[in-house]
């Protein structure tokens, strides 16, 4: 079994669900770390999603308040994205929010 560490990162230019992270055929990812920084200045909002193999949407973080020029580290416990799941984003102001998630590929 073979491991990889990667990161995969994200400047919110829209307001639209982009996605940040799809598991690859054959290979388990576990998130353990999904930071979100501010730097516009102005207080604004984060939803997460992962979406299941069958297109089916849970909501991780719906509406997640950021501080104005803040760091917010959302996981508190891993997360284990499996083959073919997508890690949404959506930002309710563009322009304001990155995104590093922090993960572990397995094959």
């Amino acid at each position: 079994m073979a491991s990889f560490y990667k990161n995969a990162k994200l400047d919110l230019t829209t307001t639209g669900a982009t996605t940040l992270y799809t598991a690859p055929t054959a290979r388990t990812a576990i998130f353990k770390s999904l930071v979100v920084a501010d730097d516009s200045g102005s207080t604004s909002t984060i939803t997460v999603t992962l979406t299941d193999a069958s297109t089916a949407v849970f909501v991780l973080y719906n509406v997640k308040a950021t501080a104005a020029n803040g760091t917010l580290e959302l996981l508190d416990k891993p997360l284990v994205v499996q083959e073919g799941e997508i890690v949404k984003v959506t930002a309710a102001n563009a322009n304001r929010l990155h995104v590093i998630g922090s993960y572990i590929e397995i094959s």
